[in-house]
This record gives structure tokens, sequence and C-alpha cells, in this order.
């Protein structure tokens, strides 16, 4: 027992430097937030000396709530896109026995390894050849594709964890492969389910080059190009953009809070097996 004390004693240092180190940046825009130009130019480390809300009021007037549907709207049909696409091609390939069954699942495999930024320019001519430039919709797509290797991988994976016996008895029992799917392979499967969307969701939301590419129009632009749009306009403003990018970050880091077991979880339930 005394042996494990210094250990403890030197995990709680480090969890408290650690909490120091990433946590004094997140207090310090928080209290920047409240602090008129003048107040943040003379006691720029102390605390506000008037609570001013002025800030938040800026950044509404400046359209960041625009912005914040825009990146919801984005990010929920994206997110259900690749939540259906990959969790019936994940019971495709661990369930259903075909000839291209490994071909194809190895494909899927090989998108993972591609550079994103490579397909900058191809999806940008294809997005001006389906008229699809400066609409928020012209953003699904590549997200959905970019994030479907990795869903597919890990349900995959945890779709072969389940006992076949299940889908056989199914089987006798007269059910379709769609139906033992949506009734018994969903709802099993839910652990793998919460993962990649959690992990889809951080990648889209934070998304920002092809936002930049293919949105110039202040009123469709999502959250990390608005707040780069914002900060570039109030450059002499520094409360003003401390207080976007606090909001900008805030809705990453609840959700994160929230559901950060889950993302153990399922990541530790969804590579059991490969």
């Amino acid at each position: 027992m005394k042996q494990k004390f210094p250990l403890k004693l030197a995990l709680y240092a480090a969890a408290i430097l650690f909490l120091i180190l990433f946590g004094f940046p997140f207090v310090f825009t928080l209290l920047s937030s409240f602090k008129t130009k003048m107040d943040y130019m003379t006691n720029l480390w102390g605390f506000p000396k008037t609570i001013f809300l002025g800030n938040y009021v800026t950044i509404v007037r400046k359209g960041f709530f625009t912005y914040l549907t825009n990146s919801i709207f984005v990010t929920m049909v994206s997110l259900a896109l690749t939540l259906a696409f990959s969790s019936m091609a994940g019971y495709a390939f661990a369930k259903l026995h075909f000839r291209l069954n490994q071909i194809l699942f190895t494909l899927f495999l090989v998108g993972m390894m591609i550079p994103v930024h490579t397909t900058l320019i191809p999806i940008y001519q294809l997005t001006k050849w389906l008229k699809l430039y400066n609409q928020t919709t012209a953003l699904i797509g590549p997200y959905v594709s970019f994030t479907l290797p990795l869903s597919i991988f890990v349900i995959t994976n945890y779709f072969k964890t389940i006992p076949e016996e299940l889908r056989e008895a199914a089987l006798v029992d007269g059910c379709s492969h769609f139906r033992i799917y949506l009734q018994i392979m969903l709802p099993l499967s839910i652990p793998a389910l919460s993962t990649v969307a959690i992990v889809d969701f951080l990648h889209t939301w934070n998304e920002f080059m092809y936002s930049f590419i293919l949105i110039d129009d202040p009123g469709k632009m999502t959250l990390p190009l608005g707040v780069r749009f914002f900060a570039s306009s109030e450059t002499a403003d520094l409360p003003a953009t401390l207080t976007c990018l606090l909001c900008a970050s805030l809705p990453v880091m609840l959700f994160y809070f929230f559901s950060q077991e889950n993302v153990i979880n399922g990541l530790a339930a969804g590579a059991v097996k490969g």
C-alpha cells in the first residue's frame, strides 16, 4: 500500500498539471469575453472590472447563430446518412457471404489511406458542375464520403462479434435480411453506432478546408468558417473575437464531455475482431 502512494501522488500531480495547462486557455477566454476593449488592454490577466455583455451582442449581430444553424444542419444530415449507409454496409460485409465481399471491404479500407485534401480540386469542379457551389448541401456529400471508411470498419468488426446463431434463427423464422438488420442487428450495435456518431460528429463539426473552398456566401458558412470570417473582420476587437471562439467551442466541449465514455467503450467493442 505504501509503494502505491507515491505513484498515486505522481498521477494526481500530473492530472493537476494537465488541468492547468489545458484549462487555463478556456478560463482566459471566458474572462476576456466579459471585458471591454479598454479593460482587455489594461487588465489582460485579471478578472473583468465589470461584467460586459456587449461582446455577446456583437457576435449575435454578426450572424453567429446563422453559422451555428448551418453547422447543425450539415452535421446532422451528414451524420444520419453516414450511420445509415455504414450500418447497412457493415451488416452485409459481416454477415452476408458473397463473391466480392472481401474485395469491396478492402476498397473501403483503402479509402482511409487517401489524404482527404488531395480530392479538393475534383470535388470543387464536381460541385461547380452540379451547380451546388455556395450551398450548404454541397458539403454533405464530401463529409459522408470521408467518414464512411472508418465507420464501416468499426461497425463491420462489431457485427462480427454478434453470434451467428441469432441471424440463423431469424432466417428460420422467415425474417428477411433487411428485417434482421433493422430489428436485431441495429439494436445490438448501439455501442458501435454511438462511437461512429461521436467521432463523425467531431470531424464534421470542426471541418474547415472544404467549407472554405466550397462556401463563399456569409449566410451559408458553417461555424468554423464563420469564426474565421468574423475574426478577420474584427481584428481590432480582440474580446469579441475571443467570445466568438468561446461560443464556437462550447458545443463540441459539451458534446464530448457527456459522451466521452461511449467513445472509449465503443472503440474497444468495435476492435475486438478484425
